[in-house]
């Protein structure tokens, strides 16, 4: 069976919860190669750094890593940006070239989404190529 996005790139937003691992499961049946899978974490700017950004983005980028093993996938590329998130993935996808941004949801209710927003939401109105929300497994 060929992969629907063979040879395609898809990104693929990660936060580390339980929600993330789902997204990047749905990824990688969708490609042929998990090399086309472009893992992207976006940190909130800090003001003053007390040790430093370069030394927070190597410990985000070695628990993203940890994480993605603990799952048993491999050869993934890592991104990690800084600033507002729905932002970045955003510029991130279209920089990438990618055919498809696959996001979890994380299962709020509207309600709360109305009152707190939502990346996944903003995500999908503002990317310029499909998006997948990939909803909490029940």
């Amino acid at each position: 069976m060929t992969a629907w996005m063979t040879g395609r790139i898809v990104v693929v937003p990660l936060d580390v919860s339980e929600f993330s691992i789902n997204a990047l499961e749905l990824a990688t049946g969708l490609v042929n190669d998990s090399a086309n899978i472009r893992v992207v974490h976006v940190l909130p700017p800090i003001e003053r750094p007390v040790l430093g950004e370069e030394y927070r983005n190597e410990q985000v980028r070695a628990a993203l890593s940890a994480f993605i093993q603990e799952h048993g996938y491999q050869k993934m590329s890592i991104t990690i940006l800084i600033g507002d998130p729905v932002k970045q993935i955003v510029q991130f996808a279209d920089d990438s070239g990618a055919g498809l941004i696959v996001i979890p949801s994380h299962g709020r209710s509207m309600l709360t989404e109305m009152i707190l927003g939502s990346t996944t939401n903003s995500v999908v109105r503002r990317a310029n190529c499909p998006v997948l929300v990939v909803k909490p497994k029940k």
